[in-house]
Formats: C-alpha cells, structure tokens, sequence
C-alpha cells in the first residue's frame, strides 16, 4: 500500500481536497486497513464530481490500483447476465472488454472517463426515455463498512435499494455487480433548427423518438438535437425530425470546439460503447474548463419546467456555455433523482466562474421549485437538507441506513451534513 502526498483537486480545479493523506491501497484488506484506523475517510474516483461530496481533511482512497478483477457472476441464454466489476473502474476501461465478448450496458453517461462506483454512487445517467440511470444497472456491491467489515450485497437484499445510490455515506466500495444485456449497435444524427414551438408541441414525442435524445440549448434558441438510435429498432422520425434539418458534417454542442473528441456522428453504426458516450474516452471531455448543475423534474413538468428556465435566459446566458434537455426512466433506489417515475433532466455547462454560478443557482432553484426540482448529487447546487428530504421519501430510511453502516460517523462530511443528513 502507498501513501500519496495531498492536496489534490478534482477534474474541473474548482475543489481542492484537503485530505492529510491519500492512500493507493492494492488489496481489499489494506482498504479494511485504512478505513477500520482512520477517523474520517473518503474514497475519491475520476474526481469528476463538481462539489466536494468526497472531500474529507483526514484519508482519502484511491481504487484504481486495487487488485480485483472482472469476473461474471451469472450468464442466461440470451446473452444477458451479471459482471462484478472494481468499483474504481472507469467505463472507459470496462465497456471495451465487455463489448469484446458481445456483451453491453443499456447506456453511459456522455462521457466515459467516470467510475463505475463514482457514477452510480450519485445517480449519474444517459438519455432515454426507457433507459434509467446508471444506477439501475447495479445488481450488488462489495462495500467496506467504517469497522473494517466487508459486505456484500446482492439482487434481494433489503439494504440494496437504498445502497446504492449512497453519495459515499456507507462505505468504500470495492466492487459493483452490474447487469449486462447483448451487443448492439447505435448510429448518432444531430439536428439543427429544431423550434421551440415544435419541441413543446409533444416534448414527450421529440425525447421518445429515438434509444437516446439529447436537446441542446442555450436557453434563446435550441442549438441541436443528438438523436441516438439502435439499429436493430425502428427511428420514429428520421427522415422529418420534427421539422429539423439533419447535420451535414459532424458538429459539436459548444460554440467553436473541435469535433475530434466526438464519437461518432452522421448517421454512421458503430457499437454501443462508440455511440453513447457524447465523447471519445481518449480525449479530454468537453473543453476541459467548465462546471456544471443539473436539475431532474417529474416527466409530466418537463414543459413548463422548460418554459420556466427559458424566462431566465438573459440570467443565465452569459455564465452558459451549453444546457441539455434528457431523459431518464424512472426506478426505487432511494436517493436516485429518478426514483418514483419517469424525469426531464435539465443540464447547465458553465464557464468555470463559481462565485457568479453559486449566485445564479437560487434562482435557477426557485424558478423549478414548483416542480419538485432535485439536484444532481456531483454537480453544483445550493439546495439544503430540510428541502431534500421532503423530495425524496425514503430519506429517514437512509439516514437509519447511514446509522447503521457507519455508526461512528467516519464517513461523514461537510456535504452530507449539508445535504442528507443535517
């Protein structure tokens, strides 16, 4: 096991941690170790988080040199099955070698550089209106407790729904059991000139049209739309999307931005791994200098959730560099932004300015308020525990949850008494 100097900071630079030490531990029983001896301890992924959910002034633990390999739980005739897989694992390294043996995931986050704990830990997604969060993937965990103690959790477990979206506040997570489904094949088309008028006139349609739909926007004007859709499946409206003109060369959601980091566009098939993901796991996402906020509403306000941050457009503007409009199915888990029903989510890139976002965000809060806005956990948001525990039900459940797996309270942290459990 090795001991790394501190401070580090997370992928956007806007949090430093303030962790005394940093640990590489490279077996499960030295993560034990760590965590049974130290009083407040943290795990730490991709640090593609934007606020400080895995910050902590004492351990930090980094998984990517942990010794545990993919190993396939169960496999049914039709190609499905479970994989436990290391919990600080990128997607970046685990989709290719799934893909190599024809098997795949339902979806993936826009970019594949995240964590397989990290992701699912904060209730991190795709787009789909039949595809749920990354979360639901998760079929059991491998977590070790703040005394030293392994646990493990499987499909059946009354703890497992609400474990898995956890935001760290359990245990360090070792492995991630997750579902897998048979290869398939995606093609991207983006289209441009999309209305207004014709988005709101059946939202619903637009984001059913296609496996994957992304609406881009500044707020003004949609900028395009990221239409993703399965070969083996029927596009409901290629040829005419709704009045939008398809892409003739491949184009980026932010102004100016080199293409290269894409996947894929323009119609072309290419595996799943290839298509979902808005970026290349080889390039630096994005611009690589941005924070983000995002927002999930119930599926039936995504209008007039829309329509209200639209009369915010001017506030917002000038601090956007670009806002998208997705999907999510709904599921239990119990912290999951998705849980209960089927949601709109509403997703702001902004320059990397965080004083003057942290003042824009009770605004952007209050205009979807009425529509029982919850945060992303991994991005910037400004809404407090009281408020969180009235939109998700199972908060008090959690909580007994924490009490139970962490009795002594080493994992706890300025962000979860801020958030969960204040």
């Amino acid at each position: 096991m090795t001991a790394l100097d501190a401070p580090l900071r997370n992928w956007a630079g806007n949090v430093g941690y303030r962790a005394a030490r940093v640990h590489r531990p490279r077996t499960v029983a030295e993560v034990q170790e760590v965590v049974a001896g130290s009083e407040r301890v943290k795990a730490l992924g991709s640090r593609h988080c934007f606020n400080d959910i895995a910050d902590t002034d004492a351990d930090l633990v980094l998984l990517d040199d942990l010794d545990v390999r993919v190993e396939l739980a169960s496999a049914d005739p039709d190609g499905s099955g479970v994989l436990w897989v290391p919990g600080g694992m990128p997607y970046s390294r685990l989709v290719p070698e799934l893909a190599r043996h024809g098997r795949a995931l339902h979806n993936l986050a826009s970019l594949p550089h995240i964590t397989v704990a990290g992701a699912t830990a904060t209730g991190t997604h795709g787009s789909g209106s039949r595809n749920g969060s990354l979360s639901t993937s998760v079929a059991g965990l491998e977590l070790v407790r703040s005394d030293g103690g392994l646990v493990v959790l499987e499909a059946g477990d009354a703890d497992l729904p609400g474990a898995v979206v956890h935001l760290g506040a359990l245990g360090v997570v070792t492995r991630v059991a997750l579902r897998f489904q048979p290869t398939f094949d995606v093609r991207t088309t983006v289209y441009l000139d999309l209305t207004w008028d014709a988005l709101f006139a059946d939202l619903g349609a637009v984001t059913d049209a296609a496996y994957s739909v992304s609406v881009f926007t500044d707020w003004h004007r949609v900028t395009s739309v990221w239409v993703k859709s399965r070969t083996d499946e029927v596009d409901v409206a290629r040829e005419d999307f709704f009045g939008a003109r398809a892409a003739t060369e491949p184009t980026h959601m932010l102004r100016d931005a080199a293409v290269e980091n894409l996947t894929d566009q323009l119609d072309l098939p290419g595996e799943w791994h290839e298509r979902l993901p808005h970026f290349r796991a080889e390039f630096t996402p994005s611009r690589g200098e941005e924070l983000q906020s995002e927002y999930f509403v119930p599926r039936e306000h995504g209008r007039a959730a829309c329509e209200a941050l639209r009369g915010l457009a001017g506030r917002i503007s000038p601090l956007l560099q670009v806002g998208e409009i997705r999907t999510v199915a709904g599921d239990e888990l119990w912290l999951s932004p998705a849980s209960g029903g089927d949601v709109v989510a509403l997703h702001f890139t902004w320059v990397p300015d965080e004083p003057a976002v942290t003042a824009l965000l009770p605004e952007i809060e209050a205009a979807l308020r009425p529509f029982g806005a919850r945060p992303h956990w991994g991005k910037l948001f400004t809404t407090g525990a009281a408020e969180l525990a009235g939109r998700y039900p199972r908060t008090a459940d959690f909580r007994a949850l924490v009490d139970r797996y962490d009795p002594r309270g080493a994992f706890r942290n300025d962000y979860l008494e801020r958030t969960v459990l204040g």
